[in-house]
């Protein structure tokens, strides 16, 4: 097995786009545990560490709670787990499980396009009304 890159907080704060204090909160809540420590006590992370990090991060604007990400995290690592693999009823329960999150993320993303879709509505008649008022829109 060869052994993973470690690498500290701050380049991770910057792969992910995330600050310190927010992974400090989910380190705190247990949503993403550092894979290990420096002899000075500082926080390293893996490449496994940043993509729970990222999806934890893509979770935030379906506004997922602290427990429904700790639940979903549970039930992809459950179903990705090499040693002690889940039986074949535990890894039907698990996907359906799975699905209904998937349910409820497509129809958080429908609603933030329809909300999306209201703002670029409201964002194109104040241009309009800029222009109709004999102004220039300002360039973006």
């Amino acid at each position: 097995m060869t052994e993973q890159r470690q690498m500290q907080i701050g380049e991770v704060a910057e792969r992910t786009g995330l600050s310190l204090r927010t992974m400090r909160h989910y380190e705190e809540v247990g949503l993403v545990i550092p894979s290990a420590r420096s002899k000075g006590g500082f926080r390293l992370y893996t490449e496994s560490d940043v993509e729970r990090l990222m999806v934890i991060r893509r979770m935030k604007p379906l506004d997922f709670s602290l427990e429904e990400m700790r639940d979903l995290l549970e039930i992809t690592d459950r179903l990705s787990a090499v040693g002690g693999a889940p039986s074949e009823e535990e890894r039907e329960r698990l996907r359906e499980r799975l699905d209904s999150y998937r349910k409820v993320a497509d129809a958080r993303c429908e609603t933030l396009r329809a909300r999306l879709s209201m703002a670029e509505d409201f964002a194109a008649t104040l241009r309009r009304r800029l222009t109709e008022s004999g102004g220039e829109p300002a360039r973006q």
